[in-house]
């Protein structure tokens, strides 16, 4: 079977793609294939004995379908070094196919109950079929009791609202049936996440097919973004589509019906969470640079416009209903993670502020270098399409690094879409494509101008991450005074704080202790002023939310007092010692 492609990419001229062929059915299968095949297999290891374990004790049907699944696995690693041919090769690709999707419908059924996403969705899919608002509702109770994790806001409160467009709610409105809690929003989402997993596993060529199994349902990572219920795994299924061979997208001038097809994807996948109008910018962009390579800019911009309009009017229509109903709720609600004002957190540069220094005055700069930086990476992605072309998949989650929020799940839930585009969207179908070159960055002095181009485009979002780094905390705080429990000195109950404003404005900062990373609750504030005057002193009491707050008994736990504040976005941190802190 030749699985070589080719694309028209010029008049007279065509190039083939990265897709390289493959050995015929009857020859034998390429050794980095078999070693494909071997590491998806591999792969379903981690976590199994954990869900497993979960059925064993509870569940003995589960425990012994997820036996027969370690039978498979194992199977399959003894013939996929020994089968003789690519077809049967192949056929074990489809048994690790499946093996996988058995696996994830298993550890759904063992853990359906959801996170705070999961949660929201679902009680969003209820009130609307109730027909209440479903944005600018709050529902604390479904936090209070359930260990579910809360998204703290520098304004010293807790998000308790949906902040996604609609899709999802829409999706899990028809299985409510399920149960309680977030079990319906988390079967739509591993629903999602399976068929995603079999749209790529077809869509890639023969032998990258296990590939499509490993990153999606490999190493159980973004299966458990699906029991948690993430909208944004119903994006990246929605997407997978879309960025298959997305070069090839207008071909000709004509979308076609698998055009509008995948033009209907984007505008769903942006309908379902936000992380797709990150990308969508860049694959616009690049489809434009291809098609204008290919047939001219009039042409080539009637293409994107169509895939525009297309896009648009799907998302325009999974949302119309709540847009009729409360057009002002509706756009908070959309554009939440945005404006909410959710405290710092994540793996990125905001660590600098969160963990190695006490804090930042400047906590806006790192969302300034974010959206700064965004831009940027656009402009050199239309500047350099024939080399970046590759990674328009890539390039929208490197501004979430420099960002307030940067945790690792920005970049986890849309890998799978890294894999498809370096599969089916290689250098060479960009080869051609069109690439903005202004006077200034022609002739001889080419490459110190575009050089010169490069850092003038970062510069802004360097300087801005500068700023937000380099940062003082404005409030300095000394513990006066603890209260403890009786005969457990180790449990705290109250604290008493003196509190020094450096700077000029005034603050009203919201204090919690924390032993880790991430953010524990706020503690409240018993006695003394909210805001401290500029230039100002205050004492202030506080007692944890819970009532007590226990000392940790491991010696050289880690336990930093930290102070948000939201008008400006303030953090100031030091580390104590409530050993021997005056009672």
């Amino acid at each position: 079977m030749h699985l070589a492609e080719t694309q028209q990419v010029a008049p007279g001229r065509r190039t083939q793609s990265a897709v390289s062929a493959a050995p015929g059915d009857a020859g034998a299968p390429a050794p980095w294939h078999r070693v494909l095949t071997l590491l998806a297999d591999i792969g379903l290891f981690i976590g199994t004995r954990s869900i497993w374990a979960q059925a064993a004790t509870h569940h003995l049907v589960l425990a012994a379908l997820i036996s027969l699944c370690y039978v498979s696995i194992l199977v399959t690693g003894v013939l996929a070094p020994t089968v003789r041919t690519t077809r049967s090769l192949a056929r074990l690709d489809l048994v690790v196919l499946v093996t996988a999707v058995v696996l994830a419908g298993c550890g759904w059924a063992l853990n359906h109950g959801g996170g705070d996403e999961g949660a929201l969705t679902t009680q969003a899919a209820r009130e609307l079929v109730a027909g209440h608002a479903v944005y600018g509702q709050a529902w604390p109770w479904l936090f209070h009791g359930t260990g579910i994790a809360l998204t703290p806001t520098t304004a010293g409160g807790y998000d308790y609202t949906y902040g996604y467009p609609p899709l999802a709610t829409l999706l899990t409105a028809p299985l409510l049936w399920l149960g309680h809690h977030g079990a319906p929003a988390t079967a739509v989402c591993t629903g999602a996440l399976i068929a995603g997993t079999v749209t790529l596993w077809r869509m890639l060529p023969v032998p990258w097919r296990s590939a499509a199994t490993l990153s999606c349902l490999g190493f159980g990572l973004l299966s458990a973004y699906a029991r948690v219920g993430y909208p944004a795994v119903i994006a990246l299924a929605l997407l997978i589509p879309v960025v298959v061979r997305w070069p090839r997208i207008g071909l000709g001038g004509r979308l076609g019906a698998p055009g509008i097809a995948r033009a209907a994807c984007l505008g769903a996948a942006c309908a379902a969470q936000q992380l797709p109008w990150f990308l969508t910018p860049f694959l616009l962009a690049g489809i434009y640079a291809v098609r204008r390579g290919e047939l001219g800019g009039r042409a080539a911009a009637l293409v994107v416009l169509r895939v525009a309009g297309v896009a648009g009017a799907v998302w325009l229509l999974i949302n119309t209903y709540f847009i009729v109903s409360g057009p002002g709720r509706w756009l908070r609600g959309i554009a939440l993670p945005l404006i909410q004002g959710a405290v710092v957190h994540g793996q990125g540069l905001v660590d600098v502020t969160l963990y190695y220094t006490n804090g930042s005055d400047r906590i806006d700069w790192y969302s300034h270098a974010s959206l700064l930086f965004a831009a940027a990476l656009l402009a050199l992605f239309v500047l350099f399409v024939r080399r970046l072309g590759p990674a328009a998949t890539v390039l929208p989650w490197l501004a979430f690094f420099v960002a307030t929020r940067s945790q690792d799940g920005y970049y986890l839930l849309m890998t799978p879409l890294w894999l498809a585009a370096a599969v089916t969207a290689p250098l060479p179908e960009f080869e051609h494509a069109w690439q903005p070159r202004p006077a200034p960055l022609t002739g001889p002095r080419r490459r110190p101008a575009l050089a010169v181009t490069v850092v003038l485009l970062l510069a802004p979002a360097l300087v801005s991450a500068a700023l937000a780094v380099t940062g003082r905390p404005p409030l300095r705080m000394e513990i006066t005074a603890l209260r403890r429990t009786g005969h457990r000195s180790e449990v705290v109950r109250a604290m008493t704080l003196k509190v020094v404003n450096t700077g000029g404005v005034p603050l009203t900062p919201h204090y919690t202790l924390t032993t880790g990373q991430g953010m524990s609750r706020y503690w409240l504030l018993v006695r003394g002023p909210a805001t401290v005057p500029g230039h100002g002193t205050a004492s202030v009491e506080l007692r944890p939310s819970n009532g007590r707050f226990g000392i940790p008994a491991k010696a050289g736990t880690r336990i930093r007092l930290r102070a948000f504040t939201a008008d400006p976005q303030t953090l100031s941190s030091q580390d104590v010692e409530l050993r021997g802190t005056p009672g």
